[in-house]
């Protein structure tokens, strides 16, 4: 599965690129992730955007710190076990209140098949929201641009902290 949906409607890695386009994100950091793979290209072949690959997902709490204090706006890709790696980063965010947005691909739910992956993504929720992160989640194609959309609004307007949460029924089990 590569986003794609039912004829004639957009993939949804794609509705997301052209959210951020909208909201005129220019700064995208990342661990590399099959579910973010489009997403990630599609940033890549952007010259307005600057893709900022990350040895380990707390990085991008600082980048986006950055971004946020340099003027631009960014966004954070991440799968959910990379959630567990920024709890203690997201402190950054709660104590200086600047705009976080994440993208979090899910693991652990639908047709998961490494136990490994089932803790934390059964408690990705509840790690964002005890650290005042605003969650957000979308499980099917028809949902994420309005999801993604109503997310940025919260973080460059309303300058909040949300994550939305990419089912992992919609964006595909994997399989090795």
């Amino acid at each position: 599965m590569d986003g794609d949906t039912a004829a004639g409607l957009v993939a949804w890695p794609d509705a997301i690129f052209a959210e951020l386009r909208r909201w005129q994100v220019r700064q995208v950091a990342y661990v590399p992730d099959g579910g973010h793979a489009r997403l990630i290209r599609a940033v890549h072949a952007d010259p307005a955007m600057r893709a900022i690959p990350l040895t380990t997902e707390e990085e991008g709490i600082a980048v986006l710190a950055g971004a946020a204090l340099g003027g631009d706006r960014g966004v954070l890709l991440m799968q959910s076990s990379g959630v567990g790696n920024c709890v203690n980063m997201l402190s950054l965010v709660k104590q200086c209140r600047f705009p976080l947005l994440a993208l979090v691909t899910m693991r652990g739910e639908w047709g998961e098949f490494n136990p490994w992956q089932v803790p934390m993504g059964s408690t990705t929720e509840a790690a964002l929201r005890l650290m005042d992160v605003e969650v957000r989640r979308a499980d099917r194609a028809e949902e994420v641009a309005e999801t993604v959309a109503a997310a940025a609004r919260m973080v460059f307007e309303g300058g909040s902290a949300v994550a939305v949460l990419l089912g992992q029924r919609l964006v595909g089990a994997k399989v090795f």
